[in-house]
């Protein structure tokens, strides 16, 4: 599952082995809205195109699950200082609103997003969680229970990569830890950036995917225009 109002993650480049995560918060503060309007697509950082995508999902190794044994949300700690006082949480508000204001805190007291699974506009910060693409424990199922405690910190802080996004509270929640093959996002308008943006995070951290995973990933693909 992702992150909700009131949790504290860290930015970093390229996933390496024991590699510190560093910072982008002034890349990721800057990054273009889509379309100007803050609405999903061009505020996730590094979102390839749909033929991009095609061609990433069938590059990734298809397997059954593995075990949970040993999770913990904990093993992925976020969410990490960005500097002049924020976190990951504030900078993905910040990249993804119009109009934020921060308090002194670097807490987000104005502003409004879109939340792209739903299609709705939030109005307050607390009614935004931070979406994490790839959930934590389908990370863990797929690959990450084998990677270092640095390694998934980098994964669950990562604002390089399309993983972070601002959505409401109830879709968030309402996916919790599933793939696309167990929840798609309510409105069909989001199915294309998503899957586009799930199978990067899975081919840039080489995770897994499942046969089902899969095939449903290429439907979300099918709806993209381009």
């Amino acid at each position: 599952m992702t992150c909700a109002a009131g949790v504290a993650l860290a930015g970093c480049g390229k996933p390496t082995e024991d590699k510190a995560p560093s910072s982008d918060r002034a890349a990721s503060s800057s990054a273009p809205a889509a379309d100007g309007k803050g609405r999903g697509k061009d505020v996730l950082p590094g979102l390839p195109s749909a033929e991009q995508a095609r061609k990433l999902l069938g590059k990734l190794t298809v397997a059954k699950w593995r075990p949970m044994t040993g999770y913990t949300r904990t093993a992925f700690p976020h969410w990490a200082q960005q500097g002049e006082k924020c976190d990951t949480r504030e900078t993905v508000l910040a990249r993804d609103g119009q109009g934020v204001k921060r308090d002194e805190q670097c807490r987000a007291v104005s502003g409004t997003w879109h939340s792209l699974y739903d299609d709705k506009t939030l109005t307050s910060a607390a009614q935004a969680d931070i979406d994490h693409i790839v959930p934590l424990a389908n990370a863990w199922r797929s690959g990450a229970d084998t990677w270092s405690v640095e390694r998934r910190k980098q994964f669950a802080n990562d604002l390089t990569h399309p993983q972070l996004l601002t959505s409401s509270a109830a879709s968030n929640r309402s996916k919790g830890d599933q793939g696309p093959d167990q929840w798609q996002p309510p409105a069909k308008s989001a199915w294309c950036v998503y899957g586009r943006a799930w199978t990067s995070v899975k081919d840039t951290y080489g995770l897994t995917v499942t046969a089902d995973e899969k095939k449903m990933l290429g439907t979300m693909l099918g709806t993209c225009t381009s």
